[in-house]
């Protein structure tokens, strides 16, 4: 490397590396070369390095200089140039001296080194905290430590277009102008040939002394070697010595092309690994802007339901919640509890259909010790437990006509009676109850109190169906697999988390369960599935069609079926699917479809499945 050559005033031979585009010379402690004497100046000379030349130019007239016993105040410096600055002697080379030959043992040493270099490196990588830009630099580093050049440079491409990611010289800092630095001639020729190049002396190549950019930087001995993954052409690694002819040898070559191998891959997984946490950001963001507390949501219906949610969610009004089995309606009273005055009270949820009808005023109101057999101590009730906060009545239309009399009573008075005591006592509580039925024609039919349907249905918030949230569909979807993938151990990328068959399939299907069986396929495919991405198959979103050899995918465009085939098709999966859902109960199956049960019974009997007593 190009250096000055002095004896110090200990008497000790020293060397200074010219690593700066401009070094400053004098006494001052601030100059980058300080030189001690009677006759040097605080800044005595500079030293301008620019491609392939030297040019040292004294401070100011007084300060002057000497070379061959010429009294100069500027001069460019040729190899083997001695200055006189005052009475110190400067000796300047422009190459290195030679090495002493490596043995065989030095040599394996030197490939060891570079091996551990290149471990290190790759250890780096592993770090998930470590920045694409830093491992590059430190790649550069090692490159140019190893190779004993002047600087290296790391160049991205796209295409015929080039830019320099990093520029690093032999100190390990920045290079100034590096796109002043390199061949254009040079970097064509490895992009076009795809093959690692070393020049010893591209002055007197062929190929290159022609070439403006050669001659104008003077160039003697550049490495270059491209980075490819796959085919594919990402970059080059360029490094260069201005000064030394001949000093790259193949060996070395070969050791930088390994390393651009490695830093091809690096390069590659780091893009890649930063598009997928970009597009896992922008999946993110996007799923915080439709996302209302807990429930996602950007069709109108929903955005209508927010709306309301907003406004009722600060008053006591009692709210009804209706929709589909599936649809969010725990979630809804969530909501309305936690934007409310009440908040910081509990929100107790009690399942109507699901207590037993002899146990269900109890466990709403509270009984006292003796009150029926086996209520050995006094037992608070749900209403007297949501004192101060909500309680969430789910399942409304499933609660007996006799204890329908006592809750209108509790909704109208706010008092509770526990059952076995005559006194009453009086509760602070907001009502928010839920149904999947129609408590309107309920109460046509007999089997709920007109008077209790209108003191719960003061703001009825009516919650769609999937079918009808049109994409809410796949962003939901999308949420499922983010929030489950992980947990399951799936190998499923939540970036791109299913095929093509599997977006139509989800907007195509009837989801009868609605998000819990939307969510239950999820659960099942990501336990199941082999591949990066959730297939329709996964999801068992595919039928079998009658006549046709295998399955086929749910309203599949490209299979045809005359209209009156294809609504049977569908009337008859729908109808299984809701018979699943509900354990095979066809009474409540019937209801639920809003049809006779005659006609789930004909269903059962098309398909060949008869005997079992309705229950």
């Amino acid at each position: 490397m190009p250096h000055l050559q002095y004896t110090g005033p200990d008497g000790v031979t020293q060397r200074f590396l010219l690593r700066h585009r401009i070094t400053q010379i004098g006494s001052s402690r601030d100059c980058h070369l300080v030189l001690q004497g009677p006759d040097i100046a605080p800044s005595h000379c500079t030293l301008e390095h620019t491609a392939g030349s030297f040019k040292v130019e004294s401070s100011s007239r007084s300060t002057v200089f000497f070379v061959a016993g010429k009294k100069l105040r500027e001069h460019v410096l040729r190899h083997g140039d001695v200055m006189l600055i005052g009475n110190v002697e400067v000796t300047f080379s422009a190459v290195d001296p030679p090495a002493p030959a490596a043995d065989p043992e030095s040599a394996a040493r030197l490939q060891i080194d570079a091996m551990r270099n290149l471990q290190r490196f790759s250890e780096l990588l592993a770090r998930a905290e470590s920045s694409l830009d830093g491992l590059l630099s430190e790649l550069i580093d090692q490159v140019v430590a190893l190779t004993g050049a002047s600087k290296g440079f790391l160049v991205l491409t796209e295409g015929e277009r080039y830019a320099i990611r990093v520029a690093r010289g032999l100190d390990r800092q920045p290079v100034d102008d590096p796109e002043q630095l390199l061949s254009d001639k040079i970097l064509r020729e490895v992009i076009t040939s795809r093959e690692p190049q070393i020049i010893s002396d591209a002055l007197n190549d062929g190929r290159f002394q022609n070439s403006m950019s050669v001659i104008n930087l003077k160039l003697c001995s550049v490495m270059c070697a491209p980075m490819i993954v796959r085919g594919e052409l990402i970059g080059l690694i360029y490094v260069g010595n201005n000064s030394v002819v001949n000093l790259f040898k193949p060996s070395q070559l070969e050791m930088l092309r390994v390393y651009a191998t490695q830093a091809a891959l690096s390069i590659k997984n780091a893009q890649t690994l930063g598009e997928l946490r970009d597009e896992s950001a922008g999946l993110q963001k996007r799923l915080d802007q439709v996302k209302f507390g807990q429930i996602i949501g950007a069709c109108p219906q929903m955005i209508d339901v927010f709306k309301r949610v907003d406004k009722v969610a600060g008053t006591d009004i009692n709210v009804l919640v209706t929709g589909e089995t599936g649809t969010g309606k725990e979630l809804i009273a969530q909501e309305l509890h936690n934007r409310s005055p009440r908040a910081k009270g509990p929100l107790v949820t009690v399942n109507c259909g699901a207590i037993p009808e002899n146990l269900i005023e109890s466990e709403l109101f509270g009984h006292i010790k003796g009150a029926f057999t086996g209520a050995v101590t006094n037992q608070v009730g749900k209403f007297q437990a949501a004192d101060k906060g909500t309680i969430f009545l789910d399942e409304i239309g499933e609660m007996p006509m006799q204890l329908q009399v006592k809750l209108l009573r509790v909704l109208q008075d706010r008092q509770i009676q526990r059952v076995g005591d005559t006194r009453t006592q009086p509760v602070d509580v907001r009502v928010v109850a839920a149904t999947n039925r129609d408590l309107a024609k309920e109460v046509q039919a007999g089997r709920f109190r007109e008077d209790l349907f209108h003191r719960l249905n003061v703001i009825d918030i009516r919650l769609p169906a999937l079918r009808e949230r049109g994409n809410d569909i796949l962003l939901i979807a999308r949420y499922f697999v983010t929030r489950y993938a992980r947990e399951y151990g799936s190998k499923i990328d939540p970036a791109r988390p299913f095929d093509a068959s599997a977006e139509r399939g989800l907007l195509r299907f009837a989801w009868p369960g609605n998000i819990r069986q939307l969510e239950n396929h999820i659960k099942k495919a990501l336990v199941l599935a082999d591949g990066p991405s959730l297939t329709a198959r996964d999801l068992d979103l595919e039928i079998e069609v009658p006549g046709q050899p295998g399955p086929v995918e749910i309203a599949n465009p490209e299979q045809i079926l005359p209209l009156a085939e294809a609504r049977e098709l569908w009337q008859r999966d729908y109808i299984n699917r809701v018979l699943a859902l509900n354990s095979g109960n066809r009474t409540k199956t019937a209801r639920d479809l809003g049809v006779d049960p005659r006609t789930i019974f004909r269903h059962l009997e098309k398909e060949g499945e008869k005997g079992a007593a309705p229950r």
